[in-house]
């Protein structure tokens, strides 16, 4: 089976650090026991090491991690878990995930909610921060949701200066990490950000089965699954602390083991020189791509600004085409909606939506070649 060059990291990178394949396969062949119910303490004091890797990577020794399976639980706990009333002013980015429109959505077969976009200039995709300013001080926030970078384009939000504007209003600040934690530098260390949502085996280069969200611990949440938590078993309510209250059932141990390795990886290589790696490897995305006629990329004029992820569309081909020729010829990518049709409204790729390419720290030579032979057969054969 020849190798297939990958560019769909935007939706689980791979491969993964050596150190994650072996961890993983060592942990469980050593240790098998579960947190809380019992056996040794492994599991629980890799669980705890896991929880001080991640806030040490973001600078918050002072906020608690909540592991939970994935990014998706992990927005439903909190925007459902947060008490919301009629008439609530809930904003949102252009570029959200259905993770986020989804619930907000739900959410308005509840509640009279004004769900609002923060503005962003169609023409250079930069989120306007005056025209925010203005929306905030006209319709005061309640809640703000912001995707820190697109998973359609890669844009990146500037969350600091959203965050404390929205602050002054007392806002519930909640930021989407998925295609930014591990690989973008950020300090969550301070008031502005209420919530942070990551997924491991995104930029963080963990297995998929582990997620979960970082926070202070001062907003409290209704829970969103009742069980069984390890701790208080006495008590017919699920525990008041954190993140107990919302890590009910058997934990996926093995999963937080291949997340505890990449974090270390992630240390050991430097979030800095990671992101380095990643921004050569983009630009040499965008490089190749710039030599085809029939390849229009989408957002190109932030392509030099945000994360590793680059929509197209192709001359006279859909979407659901050209992935289908990639991946006859060895290359893997993600074609249609990418699950944000909101951000396909904005850039006015809906319905069809795009061919997406995201690199990652481990693209080699050899995956741009078989990339650049089928894009050189997709031109000739146009």
């Amino acid at each position: 089976m020849n190798k297939t060059a990958y560019f769909n990291n935007a939706a689980t990178t791979f491969p993964k650090p050596e150190e994650v394949y072996s961890f993983m396969d060592s942990y469980y062949r050593q240790s098998g026991t579960n947190i809380g119910r019992g056996g040794a303490n492994t599991g629980s004091n890799l669980i705890k090491e896991t929880r001080n890797l991640i806030t040490e990577i973001f600078h918050c020794p002072n906020k608690k991690v909540v592991f939970v399976p994935s990014a998706t639980e992990a927005l439903n706990i909190i925007l459902q878990g947060l008490t919301i009333a009629n008439n609530f002013n809930i904003y949102v980015s252009p570029f959200e995930h259905n993770a986020v429109t989804r619930v907000i959505g739900y959410l308005q077969t509840k509640y009279k909610l004004n769900v609002k976009e923060l503005e962003v200039d169609k023409n250079n995709l930069k989120y306007d921060l005056e025209k925010i300013k203005y929306q905030f001080s006209e319709d005061k926030p309640n809640i703000v949701v912001i995707s820190h970078a697109s998973n359609v384009c890669g844009i990146l939000a500037p969350i600091e200066d959203i965050c404390t504007m929205s602050k002054q209003y007392g806002a519930v600040n909640i930021i989407d990490m998925c295609q930014t934690a591990g690989l973008v530098e950020i300090d969550l260390s301070y008031d502005i950000y209420d919530f942070n949502v990551f997924a491991g085996h995104k930029t963080m280069y963990g297995p998929f089965g582990i997620a979960g969200f970082i926070c202070s611990g001062d907003i409290s949440l209704k829970p969103l699954i009742y069980g069984g938590t390890g701790v208080d078993s006495a008590n017919i309510t699920v525990p008041e602390t954190l993140p107990d209250r919302f890590e009910v059932g058997s934990q996926n141990i093995l999963a937080v083991a291949g997340l505890n390795a990449s974090l270390k990886w992630i240390k050991t290589i430097g979030i800095k020189n990671i992101f380095k790696k990643e921004r050569e490897n983009h630009n040499r995305l965008i490089s190749l791509l710039h030599k085809y006629d029939n390849i229009k990329i989408i957002g190109e004029c932030i392509t030099n600004e945000g994360v590793g992820v680059v929509s197209c569309i192709f001359d006279g081909y859909s979407s659901d085409n050209i992935g289908q020729i990639l991946n006859e010829h060895g290359v893997e990518v993600r074609t249609g909606l990418h699950c944000s049709p909101k951000a396909h409204k904005f850039l006015n790729t809906f319905p069809e939506g795009t061919v997406r390419f995201s690199v990652s720290y481990f693209n080699t030579d050899d995956d741009f070649e078989v990339l650049k032979d089928s894009l050189d057969y997709i031109e000739e054969n146009s």
